[in-house]
């Protein structure tokens, strides 16, 4: 597993205005990210504070050196693939390089200020072309909350507790935070109606989500052993997984989601590298008396020791009316990714379990990430009791699954006494009513 070092210090300071204290980037993060400035041309960058630093035009100043700027150099000006690939030691070199260059009365400073970019002045793209994208279904209390709306007296399906569920989802539809979202149309069912409908979704739903960004591959039927699992990790963002519960509950049987999913996915565009959160790395949770051990081909000692993560997950809703009266938004609720059934070594461990082979770039999704509460829920349809208990703004408005006009915020942070607060950016999307 990551250790933490020297950049993980929180007395770490930098001298970028406004890093010191950054409840997303301070120095002790930097992640990757790939970003265009006024000019439109993208490249890759890393973001500290409210501002972005150029890697390319870093390089070309000679202050990179041996992994680190090879490190560099492999980050493409449009997508991170070739850098993931790499693997740990030249991630881990450049960031430790950055932290060097970026921080208070380091000798460089003039020479690095230059290629520093106002984050807000710049669009950001997604850092890597997903080639493939999973997602998994590990948030426990999720799968309870909606096992219950179905089977009240067995909510778990008997496969939970041995095997991580996922299905392919559809990598095309993954756009960075800031897209608006188009409202699905698709085809559903009314349990009084006659026969299914088309038209637009009536029951949009959000997911709160994790996100898992592959580095180095595996060939086509090597798996890869748990033990080696996290060595294939690159990152982390958010993730919402946008959900027409209405398509969803007519089709998904008896293969899985569809149309139903495939229409949008939004993640945060930084990737937040394993090594800035090393300080938020956790024991995964004992399982219940009773509840099965992992086989022995997704049980590794070390993962279990610190293969889970402390991040404080908060989903936030902006309405039309909570705009209108200048009103803050609303909290849906908050969570943590403590609540994670399976580590995320796990999912790899099985997905390539098979044969499968992952490759730099692919995208895997925990699955909505519930607290054991009801204002932890990570979706609407668990918030409302499936639209059953609306919500109430303060603006007047009720929601019981998302309106046209409505905004979705995601933010996940480690906190941790004795060291610095690192976030994974928001992810963020609004709804844009359907195609006539």
């Amino acid at each position: 597993m990551t250790g933490i070092d020297h950049t993980h210090d929180a007395a770490l300071r930098s001298w970028v205005p406004g890093a010191d204290g950054h409840p997303d980037f301070p120095i002790q993060n930097l992640p990757l990210g790939v970003f265009s400035p006024g000019d439109g041309v993208m490249r890759p960058g890393a973001a500290i504070g409210d501002r972005i630093l150029d890697l390319k035009a870093l390089l070309a100043t000679g202050l990179l050196a041996g992994d680190a700027a090879a490190a560099a150099e492999a980050a493409g000006e449009t997508a991170l693939n070739s850098l993931l690939a790499l693997g740990a030691g030249p991630r881990r070199a450049l960031r430790a390089r950055l932290s060097e260059l970026l921080r208070a009365g380091s000798a460089d400073r003039d020479r690095v200020a230059p290629f520093l970019h106002e984050a807000a002045s710049c669009t950001l793209h997604l850092p890597a072309r997903i080639g493939d994208y999973t997602d998994f279904y590990v948030g426990i209390h999720h799968a309870e909350n909606i096992g219950k709306q179905f089977r009240p007296d067995n909510p778990l399906l008997p496969n939970y507790k041995h095997v991580p569920i996922g299905y392919h989802g559809r990598a095309s539809s993954i756009r960075p935070s800031g897209i608006p979202v188009r409202r699905p149309r698709g085809q559903s069912k009314a349990p009084d109606a006659a026969a299914p409908r088309f038209g637009p979704s009536a029951r949009l739903d959000l997911e709160l989500e994790l996100g898992v960004w592959i580095g180095p591959g595996n060939d086509l039927g090597t798996p890869i052993p748990i033990g080696a699992a996290q060595d294939h990790v690159a990152g982390y963002c958010l993730l919402n997984d946008w959900s027409a519960r209405d398509i969803q509950a007519w089709e998904y049987q008896p293969l899985g989601p569809f149309l139903a999913k495939n229409f949008a996915s939004t993640i945060s565009p930084w990737i937040v590298t394993p090594e800035a959160l090393a300080p938020f790395r956790i024991p995964q949770a004992a399982r219940p008396a009773g509840d099965p051990a992992p086989l022995p081909y997704l049980l590794d000692e070390s993962d279990q020791a610190s293969g889970a993560f402390d991040l404080r997950l908060e989903v936030l809703l902006v309405t039309p009316g909570l705009r209108e009266a200048g009103l803050a938004p609303h909290r849906v609720s908050v969570s943590n990714a403590r609540h994670m059934y399976w580590t995320m070594a796990q999912l790899v461990a099985h997905h390539t379990s098979g044969g499968c082979n992952l490759q730099p770039g692919d995208l895997l999704g925990t699955g909505t990430l519930s607290g054991p509460d009801r204002d932890a829920c990570g979706s609407l349809v668990e918030a409302t009791l499936g639209g059953r208990e609306p919500l109430r703004l303060a603006s007047g408005e009720e929601r019981r699954f998302l309106e046209d006009g409505d905004e979705v915020i995601l933010r996940a942070r480690g906190v941790r006494e004795g060291f610095a607060t690192v976030g994974l950016g928001e992810c963020r999307a609004e709804i844009l009513g359907a195609v006539a």
